[in-house]
């Protein structure tokens, strides 16, 4: 079965890459903790919807998608990879300066 994935966004392709970040590797999507969508960016969230991206729980599941192939982790998991578990994909190691972003703690 496929995996349906939604990725909010600037000028977002279909991997989830957006206006602010279009590296071969920026495939990454988050959850934001108030609205539940998955977005390429917090930059791209806070330009959108009218409330500021709020970070998830570290331990929760499913808050990180990969956005070549749909799997999700939860932020912890994710940030202990640097590819896909599923499709290999590798992810841009800069995006861990932004945990404080993503992940609340």
């Amino acid at each position: 079965m496929d995996c349906i994935k939604i990725i909010y966004g600037i000028q977002t392709d279909s991997e989830g890459r957006c206006i602010h970040y279009h590296s071969h590797k920026d495939v990454i999507a988050n959850k934001c903790n108030k609205c539940g969508k998955f977005y390429a960016c917090y930059k791209c969230h806070d330009e959108l919807e009218d409330h500021k991206f709020e970070p998830v729980d570290p331990d929760e599941k499913d808050t990180v998608m990969c956005g070549a192939c749909g799997r999700l982790y939860s932020y912890n998991e994710y940030s202990c990879i640097e590819r896909c578990l599923d499709c290999g994909h590798e992810y841009n190691p800069g995006c861990s300066l932004h945990k404080s972003i993503y992940a609340a703690r």
